[in-house]
């Protein structure tokens, strides 16, 4: 009898994976439209207090243990100030195993340094894609996360000062990235996804050049993933190598993979609005980050 019980369970199709959640387009767009309504978001700025004060409440509505690493750097640019910063670490209380962080900057940049017209150079932009397009992206994915668990342990990163910095001086870039690191010496996740500059109309992204030498598998994973649900922003050939919040990661020893679209025609200039966006391409996004955790 044990043996004929065996041999049917063996004969009974494997239970088949429950399907990831549908991405949320519109709300992961309200969570932009949100961010930008806010102004500007570098350090110092009133924009900036909100954002902190907005994200720290939305996670932890939804239930998230919240770490608040709070810095303060020397202004790389004025040297008698001091810049506060503060990076957000959010994790479903209770998760065990293997982490998988996915992270995003919610700073802006200070200075629309490449603005078509000289005069506005100096202006802060509102930064609907440099900014908020991979907070919106994480903020629906935790939301769904927090709802029912994934099957897998993930925790959520939103780095300050990614964004302050000159072009040409590197020095004023990764602020809140370089910092968590430092802090953080024993945090090893097993792989690190960044999302920068996700939500342009025309998402176009390759395969960023630090992450192909430091982490190809899981690039290549996603990737793969990503061509299997017909998500045509992923392209895989070659991109740019980008100076970002994933290096200091790789630096430390830790696989991290940069999803960005350095070819956005908007990037440092005061049209990095709602209008050069798209929730579609946010979707896209989404839609591969929410396969990748719950298949």
């Amino acid at each position: 009898m044990r043996r004929a019980l065996a041999l049917l369970v063996l004969a009974l199709p494997a239970a088949a994976a429950a399907a990831p959640p549908v991405f949320p387009a519109d709300e992961a767009w309200s969570y932009l439209e949100a961010q930008v309504a806010m102004g500007p978001r570098h350090p110092g700025s009133p924009g900036h207090a909100r954002c902190a004060a907005w994200l720290a409440t939305r996670l932890g509505e939804w239930g998230y243990a919240l770490e608040e690493h709070r810095f303060r750097v020397p202004d790389p640019y004025a040297p008698v100030d001091t810049l506060r910063l503060v990076n957000f670490r959010a994790r479903l209380p209770g998760a065990a195993g293997p982490i998988l962080a996915l992270a995003a900057h919610w700073d802006t940049q200070p200075w629309a340094q490449r603005d078509p017209d000289p005069a506005r150079r100096n202006e802060p932009i509102l930064g609907a894609n440099d900014g908020a397009s991979g907070v919106a992206v994480l903020l629906a994915v935790a939301r769904l996360c927090a709802a029912s668990p994934p099957p897998r342990r993930v925790e959520f990163l939103f780095f300050d000062g990614e964004d302050y910095g000159r072009m040409g001086r590197r020095e004023g870039y990764l602020l809140g990235s370089r910092r968590f690191v430092r802090d953080h010496p024993g945090y090893r996740p097993e792989l690190l996804v960044l999302l920068d500059m996700v939500g342009g109309r025309d998402l176009r992204l390759p395969m960023e050049q630090n992450s192909l030498r430091g982490a190809r598998p899981q690039l290549t994973a996603l990737y793969d993933l990503a061509a299997d649900l017909g998500l045509s922003a992923f392209e895989a050939r070659p991109g740019h190598d980008v100076y970002d919040d994933h290096v200091p990661f790789l630096e430390a020893g830790i696989p991290a993979v940069n999803l960005v679209d350095l070819d956005y025609p908007q990037w440092d200039t005061t049209a990095d609005l709602p209008a050069a966006c798209s929730p579609a391409s946010l979707a896209q996004v989404g839609t591969l980050l929410l396969h990748y955790l719950y298949e």
